[in-house]
């Protein structure tokens, strides 16, 4: 197959697949997603969604997250690592919404990525998965798999981000991604496949 050719059989595999992909992390709103996200960095989803309850029923708003000691913020959010850094982010970005936008989440790349502890994959989920702008966040499962499947090169996430965005059409961006997270993490592991075992690395084989 040419790389289109495995782009648009992986698509409708994996809308088969995945026909309503959920978003992973539990969240209320743009604001309670956006620190979700934050949490994730070197994290489990499964672990920032054991976290989260105990840190949203604390403060679930900027306005009252950034009257929280950030101590208070560091001791709930410990078990998702680096948690000095993550807490002092999110107390610091509550206060930069609070004061720079109304209290309110931005919808733009700009500003989210001016934020504390955001970088371009954070907001690039907030963008997609609370805004509803296409996006296509690359984490580990999409890089390894966008490689594995001979989509890109693999050198690095921005270079796969670019890649995938050229592939596949601007409109199923946001839920493709979410779809190929799914399928990396039951299927297409790092160990569990070598290129050659899941049911779609042998599809695109043939």
């Amino acid at each position: 197959m040419t790389k289109p050719q495995r782009a648009r059989h992986l698509l409708h595999r994996l809308n088969e697949l995945y026909p309503h992909p959920p978003v992973p992390l539990d969240h209320l709103d743009s604001y309670t997603l956006l620190v979700a996200v934050l949490l994730s960095a070197q994290c489990t989803d499964v672990r920032v969604n054991q976290v989260t309850p105990a840190l949203f029923a604390l403060a679930d708003t900027p306005q009252a997250m950034m009257r929280v000691p950030v101590a208070e913020i560091q001791a709930i959010i410990r078990p998702c690592g680096l948690s000095p850094r993550k807490s002092a982010a999110i107390s610091e970005l509550s206060k930069i919404l609070v004061k720079q936008h109304g209290g309110q989440v931005p919808a733009d790349f700009d500003s989210l990525e001016a934020l504390p502890g955001v970088g371009h994959k954070t907001a690039s989920v907030v963008m997609a998965q609370a805004f509803g702008v296409p996006a296509f966040p690359v984490d580990t499962h999409i890089h390894r798999l966008a490689k594995r499947w001979k989509l890109s090169s693999g050198k690095n996430v921005v270079h796969t981000e670019r890649d995938l965005k050229r592939l596949f059409p601007r409109e199923c961006w946001n839920k493709l991604h979410l779809q190929i997270i799914f399928y990396g993490r039951e299927h297409c592991t790092a160990r569990g496949c070598d290129g050659t075992t899941c049911l779609l690395c042998q599809e695109l084989r043939q």
